[in-house]
């Protein structure tokens, strides 16, 4: 059954849409907490303890007290119910380290958006992120973790420094917390859709096909 996004026919359930989200960005921003802090079922995780191999390898500047890396993915789902689009999302966290970067394309494969993790005090970490998914040309979202002593700056600023388009969204959030790790969520939802709406020309998107 296909219906307009935003719209509900009087008398009929909306079914309930399956959507796919990447979570990525550089080694150590947060991945593995998002995915965590928004997830309704216990995360899959593929977390291993850093080992004196990745000596000169994993910059671990701004991130010292990190002790184990994603080394495939990471896995989660929240449901939504509300309306107007009740959906499971279903949430792919991507390794940040170059040697694991080969999983990246298993990963997106089906994704209708992502969300790009950063870190001001390593904004340079974000670039492999944000080349990937311009190139695939998949809406994402932009998300700026506040570490604590990390320098706030404007949205602007940080748009600026990682050269994005004016239509990407530029967001704050603490990761740790599920209020502010679902606001991007969401976030990179609405974004996605209207992307799609705009490459459909206006004609409705059917979620159920």
């Amino acid at each position: 059954m296909a219906y307009v996004l935003g719209s509900k026919p009087r008398g009929v359930a909306l079914p309930m849409a399956e959507l796919k989200i990447v979570v990525a960005g550089g080694f150590g921003v947060g991945k593995t907490t998002f995915v965590g802090s928004v997830s309704e079922i216990t995360p899959l995780m593929t977390e291993e303890t850093l080992t004196d191999a990745g000596c000169g390898i994993d910059d671990l500047t701004g991130v010292a007290k990190k002790t184990t890396t994603t080394v495939a993915m990471d896995f989660g789902r929240i449901t939504i119910p509300e309306p107007p689009l009740p959906m499971i999302l279903f949430l792919f966290g991507t390794p940040g380290q170059e040697r694991f970067w080969s999983a990246w394309s298993d990963l997106t494969y089906g994704a209708v958006g992502a969300v790009v993790l950063a870190d001001t005090r390593r904004l340079e970490d974000s670039f492999a992120a944000l080349s990937y998914f311009e190139q695939l040309q998949m809406p994402f979202v932009v998300a700026v973790n506040e570490f604590d002593g990390a320098y706030r700056y404007p949205p602007d600023a940080v748009r600026q420094a990682l050269e994005l388009a004016p239509d990407v969204p530029v967001l704050s959030c603490d990761v740790r917390q599920h209020t502010s790790a679902m606001t991007v969520l969401i976030g990179a939802v609405e974004h996605s859709l209207q992307r799609l709406r705009h490459l459909t020309s206006g004609a409705p998107y059917d979620l159920c096909r």
